[in-house]
């Protein structure tokens, strides 16, 4: 069983917020007299808040994580259909529940963060006992909850873009490859140390499924627009379609700016006309939107399936291969890598070689 100091190494050694949860529910099963350990983070869709248990452990062994992309929103519970986890976070506060007896079973539930955050950061650990929590106990998941806070701010700070808040596109490296986790099964070594910094590559890369998706957003005309309106307006412009991107994409899926006027999505969905769906929906929303000082605003969108030899650099090369041709054959328009080569307007795009380069 590994030491608390080597499971706070563990904690400290990712550069991946998606794993940060696994890494410290697996400390608290080995640390903690413990039984079952839990960390469900709200989401939403169409403005209705929902739980999703992103990890579940057993002290018996087995468990699971859950892949945010993957998860149908609208099957989730709602935060109302689990009241103790709402109180607990509404009071930023731990909260203890008993249902056999003062000394007997409880659930205690910890509030990820005790300050203000969006609610894709609020969530609660829980903790499932046969007995209260000791303060030995309570010390230790002390200590292992501060320094995964402190991790995840950290983390979130240098992965997030400063003017937006959208992800940017250094980010996109870990996500590509961690977007995959499957339930565990007896694996949870091999998952950690398949997550440790260095050790990302071939064997991660071949476990993404067909049906995950990269696209590339573009602002029509940008270069035009800023020399007639202005570095700051165009800012403001960026802001606001970065806003949109997020009011049209559901909360789990993945949105990036990589600077000026690009823009990325990666998401789960089941086919390339949903896919499609999503891409064109931000179009029309943005198409439709009155742009302060500027008025009319228009976008390209290109979006490529992710293949199970891709990296990020090559999933990128066929996305904005297509904005390319958008951009080329009358702007503001989605267009489908596959669709194109389906067309005969271009093959595949050639591999630039197994290293990616950023």
């Amino acid at each position: 069983m590994a030491t608390l100091t080597e499971h706070l190494i563990k904690l400290t050694d990712h550069r991946d917020r998606d794993l940060l949860e696994l890494t410290l529910a697996k400390a608290l099963i080995d640390l903690v007299s413990i039984q079952r350990v839990l960390i469900a983070r709200v989401t939403s869709e169409d403005g209705i808040r929902r739980w999703l248990d992103v990890v579940s452990l057993d002290a018996r062994g087995g468990g699971k994580v859950v892949d945010p992309l993957r998860v149908e929103v609208s099957r989730l519970p709602r935060l109302e259909d689990a009241p103790d986890r709402l109180r607990c976070i509404q009071s930023r506060d731990k909260i203890e529940v008993a249902w056999a007896g003062e000394d007997g079973p409880r659930k205690t539930y910890f509030p990820l963060f005790t300050e203000a955050r969006a609610d894709e950061e609020q969530g609660v650990l829980e903790i499932h006992s046969a007995a209260p929590l000791t303060e030995e106990a309570l010390e230790t998941i002390s200590q292992l909850h501060h320094i995964y806070r402190n991790m995840y701010t950290l983390l979130a700070y240098s992965d997030r873009d400063a003017l937006t808040g959208l992800l940017n596109r250094k980010s996109l490296d870990d996500a590509f490859y961690s977007a995959v986790l499957e339930e565990l099964d007896g694996v949870m070594d091999n998952a950690l140390q398949a997550s440790a910094p260095g050790s990302i590559g071939q064997e991660r890369r071949h476990r993404v499924p067909p049906n995950y998706w990269l696209g590339t957003i573009v602002i029509d005309n940008f270069p035009l627009l800023s020399d007639k309106h202005g570095h700051l307006i165009m800012e403001e412009v960026t802001l606001l379609v970065a806003r949109l991107m997020s009011n049209t994409f559901r909360a789990q899926d993945r949105l990036y700016r990589f600077g000026g006027d690009q823009f990325a999505a990666l998401f789960h969905c089941p086919d390339e006309a949903l896919a499609f769906g999503a891409f064109e929906r931000l179009r029309l929303n943005v198409e439709k939107f009155s742009f302060p000082q500027v008025g009319r605003v228009t976008l390209c969108a290109g979006f490529t399936r992710i293949l199970a030899d891709d990296s990020p650099s090559t999933a990128l090369e066929r996305a904005e291969q297509a904005i390319d041709f958008a951009q080329k054959n009358g702007r503001d328009k989605v267009c489908s890598h596959l669709d194109l080569v389906r067309r005969g307007f271009f093959g595949e795009v050639a591999r630039t070689g197994a290293v990616d380069i950023f």
